[in-house]
């Protein structure tokens, strides 16, 4: 009597388990279980249990069953299944993407990749110390240009069916509390997320309406991801809407902005300018300066912020 091979099935389970055991940590059949179906992998916890079963048993596998839930790991020798692909350079990718990209990615798709950066954090701790990989996490840093704020905190649930939500094309249910601290539900169609500064913001359409609005993500008190799709809109674009100054509080209005700023205040915008059609001529002890920029309430701030080291602020709406 011949052993029946096992199925394509069986086998590429059991890849995609051997990929995600860890080498110093242990991880239960739960967490499994969890990280398989955020990538799209559905089986039943007890299937997982006995792959694990079968993994001990055939590779360099321990499990430890001291206690339940039991945990598993790769024995301290065995070098584990490491993809060949993933160098030291596409470790510090996925390290970067994971410290910089947390709160961009669907929260399904960062738990199914939490082995690939274990193990991306693993080879680069791992490196040789000339290695300089090893140490280009600690030469680079994003800097607030303003005063750095903590983020406001998000619920886990809520950031979960917003993404899922977004990723999927599905109508979302939210309970919503306003800045007057006033709570409303709404049915939206997500079709964007951003970051601004410590904020994330949600850009949707609100059912039976056709203009986009931005919510604050941590005023977001519930949020259910319903089972129905939606079409994208086909006349949205999310860099568009940006460009139009809407997180700047603004409606896409563009205009000649001019205005006269001290030198000491402005130099850098000679270097960093506000548009491609800058001009900026210089006098004694300020510049003039003259640009085309969409108005919003984000540009008033700015000016605003540079006390009487700014004056003579003039705006000239342009045709559409």
């Amino acid at each position: 009597m011949t052993t029946r091979p096992p199925s394509v099935k069986t086998v590429r389970l059991a890849l995609e388990l051997l990929k995600r055991i860890p080498r110093k940590s242990y991880v239960t059949a739960s967490d499994l279980h969890k990280q398989l179906q955020a990538a799209g992998i559905h089986r039943t916890k007890r299937t997982i249990e006995r792959q694990l079963e079968a993994l001990v048993d055939e590779f360099d596998i321990e499990c430890d069953n001291r206690t339940r839930p039991f945990g598993f790991r790769w024995k301290s020798h065995a070098k584990g299944l490491s993809l060949p692909m993933l160098n030291e350079q596409e470790s510090l990718l996925l390290a970067l993407a994971q410290k910089y990209l947390l709160n961009l990615l669907p929260a399904t798709v960062m738990r199914s990749l939490d082995s690939f950066f274990y193990q991306a954090k693993a080879n680069l701790i791992g490196a040789s110390d000339w290695a300089p990989e090893a140490e280009w996490l600690s030469k680079v840093l994003v800097v607030d240009v303003t005063q750095p704020l903590l983020p406001p905190t998000i619920d886990s649930e809520v950031f979960d069916a917003v993404t899922v939500a977004l990723f999927k094309n599905l109508w979302l249910t939210i309970e919503y509390e306003n800045a007057a601290h006033r709570f409303a539900e709404y049915r939206v169609m997500p079709l964007g997320l951003a970051q601004q500064g410590p904020r994330l913001y949600l850009v949707c359409r609100f059912d039976k309406y056709d203009n986009e609005r931005s919510l604050a993500l941590h005023r977001i008190r519930k949020a259910t991801a319903s089972s129905i799709e939606f079409t994208r809109p086909v006349d949205f674009s999310l860099e568009k809407y940006d460009a139009d100054g809407r997180f700047g509080f603004g409606e896409g209005e563009r205009v000649k902005l001019t205005f006269s700023i001290a030198k000491v205040a402005g130099q850098h915008l000679s270097e960093t300018r506000l548009s491609l059609d800058q001009v900026m001529s210089e006098h004694e002890d300020h510049y003039t300066v003259e640009a085309t920029v969409v108005d919003s309430a984000r540009l008033d701030w700015w000016l605003n912020g540079f006390g009487d080291d700014v004056w003579g602020v003039n705006k000239q709406s342009l045709p559409d």
